[in-house]
């Protein structure tokens, strides 16, 4: 699998719902103006992205971007982003955290930038989530009460179930031998929304 970054992953996604879409592939200005970046940035994301390989480009016609036989699978599946056992004090979306891909059905997922990461421990065990388990987020910076997120607290990344308190939030295991942490400086990276167990 070759390594994209975090915006070359982007445009690729932006690519693969837009012809899901429209049944023809977006233009490069497109791409530019959904990104907010110039039609020279897109045509280096979009080279770049040739070169690795997921798209292929007739450059004799416009709209002329094709996904890779990989990339292209029907409306039914979509590839999100392994970002390993994420290590503290390192941007959850740096490169460097990037550990391959795993590939889901569609129903089970929702729109918006998805990513998975490999639990670690066992302080979620009382809702299903145990060690070894991959758990796929929405890349969002709020949460409701109640909802199971991946925090960054103090540099450190940490999976719990979310509750804004009168001063404070509370970042609560799931497993009564871990304590809850209690903050007021946290940041949402992403809501939980599938686990995923492999066996044997």
């Amino acid at each position: 699998m070759k390594t994209l970054t975090k915006r070359q992953n982007e445009i690729l996604q932006f690519i693969r719902e837009y012809i899901q879409d429209n049944q023809y592939p977006p233009s490069i200005r497109e791409i530019g103006r959904n990104f907010s970046i110039s039609v020279k940035g897109a045509y280096d994301h979009v080279k770049a992205l040739e070169k690795k390989q997921v798209i292929s480009i007739n450059h004799n016609k416009s709209r002329a971007i094709t996904l890779s036989p990989e990339e292209d699978r029907g409306d039914d599946t979509r590839k999100i982003p392994i970002l390993g056992n994420v290590a503290a004090g390192l941007p959850l979306f740096a490169e460097e955290n990037y550990d391959g891909s795993v590939t889901l059905p569609t129903d089970v997922l929702r729109n918006g930038n998805l990513f998975a990461l490999k639990v670690e421990g066992e302080s979620m065990t009382g809702a299903g989530i145990l060690d070894g388990d991959l758990a796929v987020f929405v890349h969002q910076p709020v949460a409701e009460n109640g909802e199971i997120v991946v925090a960054m607290v103090d540099d450190a990344v940490t999976l719990k179930r979310f509750f804004k308190e009168k001063n404070r939030i509370r970042l609560q295991a799931e497993n009564p031998a871990y304590p809850s942490i209690f903050t007021q400086d946290v940041r949402i990276l992403g809501k939980l929304i599938t686990i995923i167990r492999q066996y044997g």
